[in-house]
This record gives structure tokens, sequence and C-alpha cells, in this order.
């Protein structure tokens, strides 16, 4: 972009009331707002020419202060059973993924928040990056404006809209890339903006606990734990952010969120399963006794698979009878089915193109390198 490209202010990105300060800013009525988000997010236009009910002369002000910019896209993969995952380009040079899930009666978009991350779980190949930039509110609803564009003209009129439901579960960790999430999840559920409900925008964390508590103070969307494990000392093998907020911490943090809500509103418990790690009975019989007191239903992941993880997927048998254990208890367990692995757009598989800043991506290449070299021996 032109450094006059630069100094305009990109409107994809603004919340109602950011986007009522611009135009008041530009000595222009607030209703103006409704007008043009309007034209971005439910017809996906970019050229303010294309606004037919602003008159010219608003339009050629908007042309001198502002611009309408999604995020770059890379590439764009369809899987056989109807995945769609893009890679996208954001402004720190790295790219990150978004995926597209069909299901009978819904669309779930899967959206990143940061490229890399800087969690370091120990099952995911995002972790394996490092860590290079925050989102901005633009480049994360960009994801959303993006993927709802693809379908225009494709989706059959029997269909109200492609995207139902949108979980901040790609690449990042959600609460740490806070006002820039909080600020897109809000445009999801604008009805001047994506008009979903707040049951449908579901935030998932790896327990970061203290911006559980601020994220309960700001919005009411549906919550998401990164569990995977059932006792301190393998999750602090397992995500190591849980050696700064142990799992009492997490889950007090998440009831208080819950609590909040003031209705029936349930926790989701993501659980990836790793073949004798974690998936053994007595870590379904951990499990029940840690989540007794918590409203929650819980979402088995089977590891999905990528180059030199060091875990392997459960067989079908101890993904049931873990499943069963813990239905028996009274627990609502669905088990994710593996979708657009062919791509890598499965859940873990994300890995973008990270500039990284934490050297973590050198270490683990140096890693794989020894491990090769092992294996070979």
């Amino acid at each position: 972009m032109t450094l006059a490209t630069q100094q305009k202010t990109n409107l994809l990105g603004l919340t109602k009331p950011q986007m009522e300060a611009f135009f008041e800013s530009i000595g222009e009525k607030r209703f103006r707002a409704g007008q043009v988000m309007k034209w971005i997010h439910h017809f996906g236009v970019d050229n303010f020419d294309d606004m037919s009910n602003i008159s010219k002369v608003l339009r050629d002000k908007l042309k001198q202060t502002a611009i309408i910019q999604g995020p770059e896209i890379v590439s764009q993969d369809i899987s056989a059973d109807g995945t769609r995952k893009w890679v996208i380009r954001v402004a720190s040079g790295s790219c990150v993924e978004t995926v597209y899930i069909p299901q009978a009666g819904r669309g779930t978009l899967c959206v990143s928040s940061q490229a890399g991350c800087a969690l370091d779980c120990s099952f995911c190949s995002t972790g394996k990056q490092g860590f290079n930039s925050d989102l901005t509110a633009a480049e994360i609803i960009g994801q959303v404006w993006v993927a709802n564009k693809s379908f225009e003209g494709s989706v059959p009129a029997t269909v109200d809209r492609a995207i139902t439901n949108v979980v901040m579960m790609g690449m990042g960790e959600p609460l740490l890339n806070f006002d820039n999430v909080v600020a897109a999840m809000t445009l999801m559920m604008d009805d001047l903006g994506y008009g979903i409900s707040k049951r449908k925008v579901t935030l998932s964390t790896s327990g970061v606990a203290p911006m559980i508590d601020q994220l309960g103070e700001v919005t009411d969307v549906a919550l998401a734990l990164s569990l995977h494990a059932p006792n301190d000392e393998l999750r602090n093998q397992l995500v190591p952010i849980n050696k700064k907020y142990p799992l009492a911490v997490v889950l007090d943090a998440c009831k208080r969120y819950m609590d909040k809500l003031g209705e029936k509103r349930y926790l989701t418990i993501e659980y990836t399963l790793l073949k004798d790690v974690n998936d053994l009975p007595e870590h379904a019989e951990q499990m029940i006794q840690l989540l007794r007191h918590v409203p929650c239903k819980i979402n088995l992941i089977p590891f999905n698979p990528f180059p030199h993880s060091g875990y392997e997927r459960p067989s079908n048998n101890s993904i049931h009878r873990f499943k069963e254990l813990l239905i028996q208890a009274g627990y609502n367990v669905t088990v994710r089915l593996t979708r657009g692995e062919d791509i890598d757009a499965a859940c873990g598989q994300l890995v973008g193109n990270v500039q990284d800043r934490t050297r973590r991506s050198e270490r683990y290449i140096a890693i794989r390198q020894v491990n090769s070299e092992l294996e070979e021996v």
C-alpha cells in the first residue's frame, strides 16, 4: 500500500460505535455508519462508488479519508468433503488460515486471531511455528468477509446464509489479542454486520484465566475451554500455560463467566485424544471428577497427525470407550468428525506461513532433523 493509503481509515474492522465516531470526525451524520456497514458486510462491497444510496459528494469524501481493505487471499482449497481453507496474508507478512466446515443445516467458520501462537501446546502444529503478530480487527472480521463473499451466487435460494456459526478456534490464542477479537466478534453478532447469534459465536481459549473474567465484562459469546488433560501434571506437558493458570484457577474463571450469562448456557470442553497419553480409562475417570460441578458439554477430538509430532491418533475402540465412560457419568459428549484432512484443514493442522519472532520454529526444525537422523540409524 502507498503511504496515502496507509493513512486512511480501514472501515472493514470498525464496530458500529467506531464507525459512528469516524463519520462524526469527518463532519457527517452518525446514521451514515449503518448505511456503509450494510454495504460492507451484507453485500461485500469494497468500492465506495457502488454505494448507490450515498451521495456522490460523500462518496468522494470517503475516497479521500477511508478504504475498505480486505485481507489478501494467497490460496483457497476445497476438500473432497466440502471443507474450504483459505490462506490469507496479513500486514505482518505472515499468512494465517481460515477454514469453513459445511454440515447438515449449518456452516461453521474457524477463524484465526494471531499469526502463529505463543502458547506452544505440544500437539498443535500452529504452536510449533512460534509467534509473529496479533491480527487487527479488520484482519479477523476480514476472514468472515472473504468467506461470505465466496458464496455469492452459489448458495441455494433455500439457504438463508452459508455461515451460521463462527468459532475463534483457528491459529492463535484469542484472549491474548483481546481488544481486536472482541471488536471482530461484536461485528459478527451485529445486525449491521453478520447477524450471528451470540450462542453461535464461540471463543475457544487454552485457559488465560484473568482474560476470561475480563471477557465476561464485555460480551456473552459462547465459551470453549481447550482442556486436553484431566490433571495438572499431564496438562503442564500438553498445554504449558497450565503452569501459570492451573486447572482449578481456569475452571473457576470459566464458571464465573458462565454464571454471568444468567441463562441456561454450557461451557464447551474440548479434549484432543492422544493415543496412550490422555485416552485411557483412568483419564476419563479423572475428567468425570474434575468437571462434576461444571455445567458443560464435551467435544472429543481425535488427534490429527502432522509430521514429527510424536503423537498418534487413538484407535476407534479407544475413542468409543472413552466417550461411553463420560456418557455413563451423565455428560453430553460428541466426537468431532475429522474434516478437511486432505487439505490440512483439520483441527490442530493449521500452519499458515509464519515469520517466527520466537525462533521456536527453528528449534522445532532442528529437533525434527535430529529425530530423522535417529530414525535412519
